[in-house]
């Protein structure tokens, strides 16, 4: 399957939204992914308010009509009130996938004692995986070193495109056949 895999890459920041600060987020997401991906991808990237329903509107239209395989969002992970993506994400998933969250958590755990504070999450819309990573470029790479690997088969499983993976910077789980 040679077909190039679309990833939404979407910041949830009300600042970045309106200009105030540049998104480093989401260009830290998107220069990892191009270090860990050696088939062909296509970042579909946005930067948006942290607000509920455009958070919604913005993953359904990734997943339904721009047809990505892979969300991967950053931002309004935190407790603050403005942080709802775990929440958008949520409604608008068929199915959680809680260990993604709990994983990243544990990693970032040895970082800062803060970690705790994150809630972060994943979940499953139609065939398309939805990752939540928190805010911080350094925590964004933390947090896709420990979960990536699983990645690739996940959707492999919802029979999205094959991920290849550059292996000397990330090594994909694959069962043997």
């Amino acid at each position: 399957m040679n077909e190039k895999a679309k990833i939404g890459i979407v910041t949830t920041s009300d600042r970045a939204s309106k200009g105030i600060y540049e998104d480093l987020s989401g260009q830290a997401i998107i220069d990892t992914l191009n270090e860990y991906l050696t088939s062909a991808w296509e970042p579909v990237y946005k930067v948006i308010e942290d607000d509920q329903i455009t958070i919604e509107e913005t993953l359904i239209d990734l997943v339904d009509k721009q047809k990505c395989c892979l969300v991967v969002t950053t931002g309004g992970t935190g407790p603050a009130k403005r942080d709802v993506t775990p929440e958008a994400t949520e409604n608008v998933c068929d199915r959680m996938m809680p260990g993604f969250g709990e994983l990243m958590r544990a990693e970032s755990l040895k970082y800062v004692p803060t970690a705790i504070l994150s809630r972060q999450t994943a979940g499953l819309r139609g065939s398309s995986l939805i990752v939540n990573l928190p805010g911080k470029p350094k925590s964004i790479r933390e947090c896709l070193d420990a979960v990536f690997p699983a990645i690739p088969y996940c959707i492999d499983l919802m029979e999205g495109p094959y991920l290849e993976c550059n292996e000397e910077v990330i090594k994909p789980f694959r069962p043997k056949k």
